[in-house]
């Protein structure tokens, strides 16, 4: 059911999104303490800041009420995804390029499934890591998750 109502929520959010030069980087829906959230994290090359998720939320939630892909009550929130935001897409990974990532693996690779590196290179079949010195290359189809790791 929850993957369903994302590919939905996805399809009913994405052109207004589009429209607001926004892009859509990760919805979550889950159920918390009884309740049930819906999470959109947005983001866009300036950054994202308190009015961008006002506008946002706020041009969505006509959408969501008109289409209704959720038969309950939930609480809709739209953020940020944050310093270290996740990377799903093959263009998330190129954007990022000479930036450190922390990535998982769906089975191992090279004896491991967790790396901790700087992409180097990415196109929309594999990434390429730099790990220690070492070029790690990786198909999007290995990739199980990956988030931006920021050093300060």
């Amino acid at each position: 059911m929850g993957n369903n109502i994302v590919g939905n929520v996805e399809q009913i959010i994405t052109p207004k999104l589009v429209e607001l030069g926004i892009e859509l980087v990760d919805i979550q829906y889950t159920r918390e303490g009884g309740r049930w959230f819906l999470r959109i994290f947005i983001d866009k090359p300036t950054g994202i800041g308190l009015d961008d998720c006002q506008l946002v939320s706020e041009s969505i939630d006509p959408l969501l009420d008109e289409y209704d892909p959720i038969p309950h009550a939930y609480t809709l929130e739209v953020s940020s995804p944050g310093l270290d935001r996740p990377l799903k897409k093959p263009a998330d990974f190129a954007r990022f390029i000479n930036e450190n990532i922390k990535l998982t693996t769906y089975v191992p690779v090279e004896g491991r499934r967790r790396f901790k590196g700087r992409i180097i290179a990415a196109d929309d079949n594999s990434v390429h890591l730099d790990v220690q010195g070492s070029n790690i290359v990786l198909t999007m189809e290995q990739i199980a998750s990956a988030r931006l790791s920021p050093e300060f």
